[in-house]
């Protein structure tokens, strides 16, 4: 993780310099050039003889902007001011250096006046010319935490969710032992966001210093000090079975090290209900939500198992605002096969649902990943099913192959992944030291949404 401390205007001199270079991507290509208004997209291949500047500006000064507002000056600077010419083409593939040059210094007002230059590797310039920031003041320092990647999305789920969010007050949650600055650091940008109020539960000598080290403004947040992090899990547990938070966020302790503390039956957080994790996945590539069901707790779960895990993630689909889930349950093939045991899990699955046994969703299965999410795929194997092609949430065989599914969809197709445990008194998030803060944030909404539908439950059974 990287950290942006800034300078502040006292600090820099006439001609201090910084410069950056930045490889452009199809995606970094398609975004820019939808901020620039271009919503043809721009340059995806070379043969491309179309002029269009508006998005070609996009690329470099995002560039320029980009070192201004991360470099120098840094964190809390504010472009007031710019005189740029453009010329030059972008394309996949070029390499941009971008280069800024205080040239002027102006002390009302702190204002400093940049000479700005963006060229592709064969030295072409692409912007040329003046920016005029508002300097800092003050000593201020940002991780990339706060700095998420903008990728485009045909669905963009995630930001629907934080939109349904905003009508919502914040929730308290018990943030175990953040102890590290993502862990800390995401709880804090999820206060910003008003999805919760962060109860943080540690030691409060390492929290602090973490806050102090990263520059995360912990001012305002209740501190539960205990002496490690096997007491944060215990002591974060208890206080939600009295009431003091509705959900738990995993800091930088072991998932086993937090799970270990919501288990016991007399002491924890476990319902009637078996507990299951399902991953809330924004694919770029797939018209809306998908989530995957166990990849993180239930390692082989058997038939009584994968029903709990079924109803919870059909739950959880209402709450996210899906009336009526699409369920595929996953096996390699897409028919009954008795030496394959997971079709027969899905057959006796999709009879149970028949019964009434799973009730809120619509089930097929068995299906292959492909026919589950393709639907020319399942048109070319003449598989006729409500579900095939069109499915909300993928039941895996096993958490191996779960967790397989989910992070290859993140790592290859470039999906953002909510997490979220159900199946308990509250919802948990189990965040990773690999998560960016889209995917926390995401996290922190689902917990949000979750916790404020058991809220409404709770005072619809009250007289």
């Amino acid at each position: 993780m990287r950290d942006f401390k800034n300078h502040t205007f006292d600090e820099i001199a006439v001609d201090q310099s910084e410069t950056a270079s930045r490889t452009l991507t199809s995606g970094d290509i398609q975004a820019l050039a939808l901020a620039a208004g271009d919503v043809e997209g721009f340059y995806l291949d070379k043969n491309d003889p179309t002029d269009r500047p508006s998005a070609q500006a996009a690329a470099a000064v995002a560039m320029v902007a980009g070192l201004l507002n991360r470099q120098l000056p840094g964190p809390g600077s504010a472009i007031v001011g710019t005189q740029l010419h453009y010329s030059g083409d972008c394309y996949v593939g070029d390499t941009l250096t971008a280069t800024v040059t205080a040239r002027v210094k102006h002390v009302q007002g702190h204002r400093i006046e940049f000479a700005c230059r963006c060229t592709n590797q064969h030295g072409e310039v692409l912007v040329d010319g003046v920016i005029t920031v508002a300097a800092p003041t003050r000593r201020i320092s940002h991780s990339n935490f706060a700095m998420p990647e903008l990728i485009q999305r045909r669905n963009d789920g995630f930001g629907k969710l934080m939109q349904r969010c905003d009508a919502l007050p914040a929730v308290i949650c018990a943030v175990v032992h953040p102890c590290d600055s993502a862990s800390l650091g995401g709880a804090v940008e999820a206060a910003r966001a008003n999805l919760i109020i962060p109860l943080l539960i540690g030691p409060e000598a390492k929290i602090r210093a973490v806050a102090d080290a990263d520059g995360i403004d912990i001012t305002g947040f209740q501190l539960v000090n205990v002496e490690h992090s096997h007491a944060a899990a215990f002591k974060a547990v208890e206080m939600v079975r009295a009431g003091h938070a509705e959900g738990l966020m995993k800091g930088s302790l072991h998932t086993d090290e937090l799970m270990a503390a919501v288990v016991p039956t007399t002491t924890g957080l476990r319902t009637a209900r078996r507990m299951s994790h399902v991953f809330v996945l924004d694919v770029p590539t797939y018209p809306r939500l998908l989530m995957v069901t166990d990849a993180a707790i239930n390692i082989e779960p058997d038939l009584a198992t994968k029903v709990d895990i079924c109803q919870n993630a059909i739950e959880l689909a209402h709450i996210l605002g899906i009336a009526k889930p699409k369920v595929a349950v996953l096996s390699a093939v897409e028919t009954v096969n008795p030496k394959i045991p997971s079709t027969l899990d899905a057959a006796a699955l999709c009879k149970m649902a028949d019964r009434g046994q799973i009730i809120g969703g619509i089930i097929d299965g068995p299906l292959a990943f492909d026919n589950a999410i393709s639907v020319e795929a399942a048109r070319t194997k003449k598989i006729i099913s409500a579900v095939a092609g069109v499915a909300d949430i993928l039941l895996v065989p096993d958490l191996e192959s779960g967790n397989m599914v989910a992070k290859q969809l993140q790592y290859l197709a470039g999906a953002d992944a909510a997490g979220i445990v159900l199946g308990t008194r509250a919802p948990i998030v189990l965040t990773s030291r690999a998560d960016g803060i889209r995917s926390r944030l995401a996290s922190t909404a689902v917990l949000k949404l979750v916790a404020h539908d058991r809220r409404n439950r709770l005072l619809a059974t009250k007289p």
